[in-house]
């Protein structure tokens, strides 16, 4: 008597957009409160050979990128998993974070990977104010409330104050993707860590990937040409599905925000 055998499973998780605490209807960031549903769901199929990404980010908060790696490693410990990450058009900065929360990393010859850096950006208004004839008034308890004030102008110790932090967060950043690639870095090509990014094929030959593909052939070519390949899909709230997926007027100027700043975040790497 012969028993039908069930197929392989691996559930596909996507990772777009950018990475930031909340987000809404009209664009979901990446934060670990709207990516662990997810990822428990995937971890928790039935019949699941491994888990896959699909990320598709150009990066964000270094906080929600190291909680929601996090997150991938403790769960994948847990279900003794492998993760398998495809990288789509891009995974800079913190989008490369998670990608590296895989045990293997794919990408399209074409795709923008890297960016291995910190970056803080702003705007100076002094002589606009003056200008205007707008008198600025900022009344602070602690000598350091209001460094970086943008309508006053720059002091040096405020920027060097600045210029620790990030180099700080570049360390972080940096052991990241040193304890995960490890020995597979080229690591005597110094633009790796300088915030430098390439196409699939140059990451590749730089150690940040593993190979050059997409999600559907090489999960064939791991697991058979009969693999299930799962998506995972986030459930909409109630009240949206029953307003045909419309959202209110009060969340419009945050929505559009988060859609202009991933639009901004994109263009930096020709997407």
């Amino acid at each position: 008597m012969k028993f039908w055998k069930r197929p392989p499973r691996v559930p596909l998780v996507r990772l777009s957009g950018m990475i930031a605490a909340g987000g809404g209807s009209l664009r979901r960031s990446l934060s670990l409160e709207s990516v662990a549903p997810l990822l428990q769901q995937a971890f928790e199929m039935p019949r699941a050979k491994a888990v896959a990404l699909a990320i598709n980010s150009p990066g964000g908060s270094p906080v929600q990128s190291a909680l929601i790696a996090t997150r991938i490693r403790t769960l994948a410990a847990e279900k003794s998993l492998p993760v398998l990450a495809f990288v789509e058009d891009v995974a800079a900065s913190g989008g490369y974070w998670l990608a590296t929360a895989a045990d293997e990393i794919f990408a399209d010859e074409a795709s923008v990977v890297g960016s291995i850096g910190v970056i803080s950006a702003g705007f100076g208004f002094t002589e606009a104010i003056s200008k205007l004839g707008v008198e600025r008034r900022v009344y602070t308890a602690g000598e350091n409330k209001s460094i970086l004030d943008p309508f006053k102008p720059e002091d040096p110790k405020d920027i060097a104050r600045l210029n620790e932090l990030l180099n700080e967060l570049h360390g972080v950043f940096r052991a990241q993707i040193e304890t995960r690639r490890g020995a597979k870095l080229a690591v005597d090509d110094p633009e790796i860590f300088s915030g430098a990014f390439w196409t699939g094929r140059g990451a590749l030959e730089r150690g940040l990937i593993d190979g050059i593909g997409h999600f559907r052939p090489v999960l064939r070519q791991r697991f058979g040409d009969k693999v299930q390949i799962v998506p995972i899909k986030a459930k909409q709230p109630l009240i949206k599905r029953l307003s045909g997926g419309g959202f209110g007027a009060d969340h419009l100027v945050e929505e559009v925000g988060l859609h202009l700043d991933e639009r901004l975040a994109r263009q930096r790497y020709g997407g």
